[in-house]
């Protein structure tokens, strides 16, 4: 789209980055290829304002690794004037050149603390930096005889984004459907199979799982739950839904939607189902009869950061960390999450994760750290990281970007992670300014009393004079 990336590639040895131009190939982009050189857009062109939907082209064509740099003094006068607060609390910020790493501007960019959501960009670039993006989640069934009885076991493989309907292949939620996985296993033990009895088997993550550093008016609230390694749909209660009310045990409540699914798939071939569901270990001698595929880590990943699935981040951290040799736990996840963010490159001095999802008071993060990684996304040679920079919502347009900056110039343009909690908002992200330069940028506003809304208005605001910036 418009100056957005989607498939975000910068090439620094040749100084190229790759911007799609489904919807504008702009004046510094078209000059570029002239020969001519780019000049300062005075009237607000075509292409800042507000765009009505997101379109994808793969075509691409490299923006001018010559177009010019904001002025810092410029850039500082613009910015210091959107975030001065009128009421309580502090900003942190840091904007940098996205190719050559240059901070254009900052304030007070190595204070740490709460980053609120904004984290899920760190805990995004692990997950892709550890697992591969083309691989996918198994969730199986597995079926062993116990006397008069067939022990059906539901073994949790890390997908926590099943349906229990039928599996879609076109979804990212619900692309392995426990409808699917009955059907599958009732057709594999055919006839005689008894009483059938169904288990689950959610070993695969282990330590407590329900984190002490999350506030029980969170958890009350569905803004997490117990994490298990398996659940439908983020184990949100309406399944329909990305947000609501939580089921405190999603691992027994994927259990009871399997339970169910055999029960009415079978009435009509005589076979009974046994009603409730334990946790179990995989029985001796089980074979396995069924299994079923997530999507992509890569479109989770891309998922988890568009509506912002605190429980999807906590389940991603933990397969990393069991890819990379760690326990599948809370400490093993936020392990995982720092020392792959330090292996992209990222000064990780000061940093302190309780969880990875941003709801812990206990996170220390800075505005640096979250510029850092964002530029490290942007301009590595590594293609894992894609989903990453491709995941982050778009201004006005998706996920949980789409109500704002919706009638403003900065529509379309504005490409990054948001982040509220009653005392911090923050956004971090990629735009293309209006020179057709990529800034990276950080914006932290912590210690809010009450001013939450100001402040997240003011952040947007900052992000706004960046996509409108020749700041010259």
């Amino acid at each position: 789209m418009a100056r957005i990336i989607s498939g975000v590639a910068l090439v620094l040895a040749f100084a190229v980055l790759l911007v799609p131009l489904a919807v504008y190939a702009g004046p510094p982009v078209v000059k570029a290829l002239s020969g001519t050189p780019a000049e300062r857009q005075i009237a607000v062109p075509s292409y800042q304002r507000p765009p009505s939907e997101l379109t994808s082209n793969p075509v691409v064509q490299p923006l001018d690794p010559a177009a010019p740099l904001p002025d810092p003094a410029a850039l500082a006068a613009a910015l210091d004037a959107e975030l001065s607060l009128a009421g309580s609390g502090t900003v942190s910020a840091v904007v940098s050149d996205a190719l050559t790493g240059n901070v254009l501007y900052e304030r007070d960019p190595d204070a740490a603390g709460m980053p609120a959501s904004t984290l899920k960009i760190l805990t995004a670039a692990a997950v892709a930096a550890t697992l591969d993006p083309g691989s996918r989640f198994e969730t199986t069934v597995h079926a062993a005889q116990s006397g008069d009885e067939t022990v059906l076991t539901l073994r949790g493989g890390g997908d926590v984004l099943l349906g229990s309907g039928a599996s879609d292949e076109d979804a990212v939620v619900g692309r392995a459907g426990l409808t699917t996985l009955a059907r599958e296993a009732l057709q594999a033990i055919g006839d005689g199979a008894g009483t059938v009895r169904v288990q689950v088997d959610d070993t695969l993550f282990s330590g407590p799982a329900l984190s002490p550093a999350w506030s029980e008016a969170d958890v009350e609230a569905g803004e997490i739950a117990p994490v298990y390694s398996l659940a439908v749909n983020s184990a949100w209660v309406d399944e329909s839904r990305q947000a609501g009310e939580r089921t405190d045990d999603a691992a027994l409540a994927a259990g009871d939607a399997f339970r169910n699914a055999l029960a009415s798939a079978g009435s009509g071939a005589g076979i009974t189902v046994a009603g409730g569901v334990e946790r179990g270990a995989l029985p001796s001698g089980a074979r396995e009869v069924a299994s079923a595929e997530s999507a992509t880590v890569a479109e989770q990943i891309q998922q988890m950061l568009l509506v912002s699935d605190n429980y999807l981040a906590e389940a991603l951290a933990r397969s990393a960390a069991a890819a990379s040799g760690q326990e599948a736990s809370f400490e093993g996840a936020a392990s995982t999450v720092a020392a792959e963010v330090s292996r992209l490159g990222v000064d990780t001095t000061g940093l302190a994760l309780a969880d990875v999802s941003g709801l812990a008071a206990e996170n220390s993060v800075t505005a640096a750290q979250l510029a850092q990684t964002v530029r490290k996304v942007l301009t590595s040679g590594n293609e894992s990281l894609r989903p990453v920079s491709r995941g982050l919502p778009v201004a006005g347009l998706t996920g949980t970007l789409q109500g704002r900056y919706s009638d403003g110039a900065a529509a379309g343009l504005v490409r990054a992670k948001t982040g509220t909690l009653s005392a911090v908002t923050a956004l971090s992200g990629y735009v293309t300014d209006a020179d057709g330069r990529l800034l990276t940028f950080a914006l932290v506003a912590r210690n809010l009393d009450g001013n939450t809304a100001e402040a997240r208005g003011a952040v947007d605001a900052a992000a706004a004079v960046l996509a409108g910036c020749g700041c010259r």
